[in-house]
């Protein structure tokens, strides 16, 4: 029978775990207690039925975790003492839709006003959508580099990597223990940078035959179509996080390469936070 699926997220000083019905915070306070906050969790799919369907899943599943993901960020924030109150509701819509405008500005506005320099060198439209996939494809591996950079991300991103390594002991039936989780890698193939490489890869054949009308059709076409490409991407990367197909697992090198510069090694004291949040949800 299989496991229930549980995925996760790095925040500061932490990790966040969700299944189970439930989401769990755990926090390194500057005491050094493991501070864990759990809540249920309920998805607007329970009530409608139809957006568990394939392809639908996938825009839900990617807009409920931005909200819990900025919750748990605004959590961790105030137990590792660097905010002194979480975020209030009408503070964490307005930090949602400024990330929203931010993402459509870097990766959607930018790479199709670009691509239209290349007027001078063709007129198909099929060569600027490709252009501008490229582009979008360039700038998301860019952004990530430049972040990977950052002294205060490494912590972050050791996190992260401390995630993996328990989800993956927790899928290997193995108890949960800081030399258990040691044993296994950083690299996960349903991790949501992996899934946003796929979103990046798959939006370069989606938009590609759209022709090229003006920008703000250009623009407003990419958003539509977002949760188009997004539930093709969710599918990919859910498919690929269960099959045994050594040709899946070629496929997906790319995003399990990008998680290089997106993951770390963790310490034990990494793993024992995210130990504490997998076990949170499971009770």
């Amino acid at each position: 029978m299989q496991k229930p699926i549980v995925g996760g997220q790095a925040v500061i000083e932490g990790v966040m775990m969700r299944g189970f019905g439930k989401i769990a915070t755990a926090v390194r306070e500057p005491s050094g207690n493991i501070c864990v906050q759990v809540n249920s969790v309920h998805s607007i799919a329970e009530k409608y039925p139809i957006l568990k369907l394939p392809f639908l899943r996938g825009s839900v599943t990617l807009f409920e975790s931005l909200i819990l993901g900025i919750k748990s960020l605004s959590f961790s924030a105030q137990a590792a003492g660097e905010d002194e109150e979480q975020l209030t509701d009408k503070e964490l819509a307005g930090t949602i839709i400024f990330a929203l405008l931010l993402a459509c500005g870097l990766f959607i506005a930018i790479p199709t006003f670009a691509a239209k320099f290349l007027h001078e060198i063709t007129d198909d439209p099929v060569i600027f959508n490709l252009a501008e996939g490229f582009l979008r494809l360039i700038i998301f591996l860019l952004y990530i580099f430049a972040i990977s950079r950052m002294q205060d991300i490494q912590r972050v991103f050791q996190y992260h990597g401390a995630e993996h390594k328990t989800i993956f002991c927790y899928e290997a039936d193995l108890p949960l223990t800081v030399e258990n989780v040691k044993k296994f890698p950083r690299l996960h193939p349903r991790c949501g940078t992996a899934f946003l490489l796929i979103v990046m890869i798959v939006s370069i054949f989606v938009f590609a035959f759209l022709g090229w009308p003006d920008l703000w059709l250009r623009i407003l076409s990419r958003i539509i179509l977002l949760p188009v490409v997004a539930g093709i991407a969710y599918e990919i990367i859910r498919f690929a996080g269960t099959s045994q197909n050594p040709l899946v697992h070629l496929a997906i090198l790319p995003g399990l390469w990008l998680q290089y510069l997106t993951t770390r090694e963790p310490d034990d004291s990494m793993i024992e936070v995210a130990i504490k949040s997998l076990e949170a949800v499971q009770k």
